[in-house]
């Protein structure tokens, strides 16, 4: 694209990683110093290392709820979530059409099948899909918190109740936002966050999950460690179920470092973007004709890490689309969310094995269900998206610029 101001330069795109200093290369360099670098190896079996266990902690206590497990990806937080809540062969858990890889691989990696949902127009879960969808196979229902917008929790949360499944709240591209004065991940049975190198806060990769059920946690830190529960555990339960053969998604002790410094960087993040947002807003005014913007829920709680609008049709968007890249915004998904009915691991049904499929009873795939023509809802939508992601290299000045080039696109 051709830059109409090649004196304007936008700036980076980045969240935490861009804000990655002194703090991360001092715990870095405290873990080296000890030279206990597995979470589970310290200076003897009273004394395990320092970083993974505050990591949790501080996690715990900034959501308020008493167990959190730090794991290596925001992937393995689904599956240890997922074989947590004793998910596997000939169950369903209903998830978005509109979602990342992960949401859709990890409840087949785990031997269950995804049913997919449509989406609302703040391009989370829509209420009613649970219902809709619900049959007797149906263990549980994926929300996806979208890049910084809570999906309508409390409607979610207590149609998930009526029917009788668990609702897994993924807070991947969400961490830190609040829904009606609680923060997400807290809402379901369980919350999943990630710390890839995209996300709000990054320890490079790295993941976490919280929840307030003593029984899921103890399932879930052995599906993290081959089975097994270690004595650093039992000062937040007693062991009290069977060993069942677990993964291994333990999270070593470089990477909670890592994670544990971003961490403490997670509200200050969200309270810049949410600032840029304002300013952003007063600049643009009255959204002008033709266009129309993401439905944000709870507008006090979001993050504001990325704002979405919508245009009247696939061409008005890539127009508009043009004219900012060309006025030098940055108008690229810091997110790689697709329709996952268009992705081939979904269209072909395939698991790593045959046998393995959870859509061999389907039929030649893709079957109903997994189809374009089967989400009206969210066909409609996601061709006409404009997003703007914002940044914490970004300036009030930028939040202006970005206005001001959005208005100068639509005419």
């Amino acid at each position: 694209m051709k830059n109409e101001h090649p004196e304007r330069v936008a700036p980076p795109i980045g969240l935490g990683r861009l804000w990655i200093g002194e703090e991360e290369r001092a715990l870095v360099d405290e873990v080296m110093g000890s030279r206990y670098l597995n979470r589970y190896y310290g200076a003897g079996p009273g004394s395990p290392p320092p970083m993974a266990l505050t990591l949790e902690k501080e996690i715990s206590e900034c959501f308020d709820v008493p167990y959190a497990l730090a794991v290596t990806s925001g992937t393995a937080a689904l599956e240890v979530a997922i074989a947590a809540l004793g998910i596997g062969p000939g169950d369903e858990v209903i998830v978005p059409a509109w979602s990342w890889i992960s949401c859709f691989t990890a409840i087949v990696r785990c031997g269950a099948r995804p049913v997919l949902a449509e989406i609302d127009d703040s391009l989370c879960l829509a209420p009613g899909e649970i219902r809709r969808l619900q049959t007797p196979r149906t263990k549980a229902a994926m929300v996806i918190h979208f890049q910084g917008v809570p999906a309508q929790l409390d409607a979610l949360a207590e149609e998930a109740r009526e029917c009788g499944v668990d609702l897994i709240e993924d807070c991947a591209q969400s961490p830190g936002a609040i829904y009606h004065g609680r923060r997400v991940g807290t809402w379901g049975t369980v919350g999943t966050f990630s710390f890839q190198h995209q996300k709000t806060i990054t320890s490079g990769e790295g993941g976490a999950l919280v929840t307030k059920d003593a029984a899921l946690f103890e399932r879930a830190v052995r599906m993290q460690d081959l089975g097994l529960y270690r004595p650093v555990f039992e000062t937040r339960r007693k062991p009290q179920d069977d060993m069942f053969c677990g993964g291994q998604y333990r999270m070593s002790e470089l990477t909670a470092a890592v994670a544990l410094a971003q961490f403490r960087k997670l509200d200050a993040i969200r309270a810049h973007c949410r600032n840029l947002r304002r300013v952003f807003d007063e600049a643009l005014g009255e959204l002008p004709a033709g266009i129309t913007r993401q439905h944000i829920p709870d507008p006090t709680g979001d993050s504001s890490i990325e704002m979405y609008f919508m245009a009247e049709s696939a061409a008005k968007a890539e127009t508009i689309l043009k004219r900012l890249g060309n006025d030098a915004v940055n108008c690229v998904a810091m997110t790689g969310t697709y329709a996952q009915y268009n992705r081939a691991y979904c269209a072909k049904g395939l698991a790593h094995a045959p046998s393995a499929s959870p859509f061999n009873e389907l039929g030649p795939m893709p079957a109903r269900g997994y189809r374009a023509g089967d989400f009206p809802r969210t066909e409609s939508m996601i061709h006409r998206l404009i997003p703007l992601p914002l940044g914490v290299a970004y300036t009030e000045y930028d939040a202006r610029w970005m206005a001001n080039a959005l208005r100068r696109s639509i005419c």
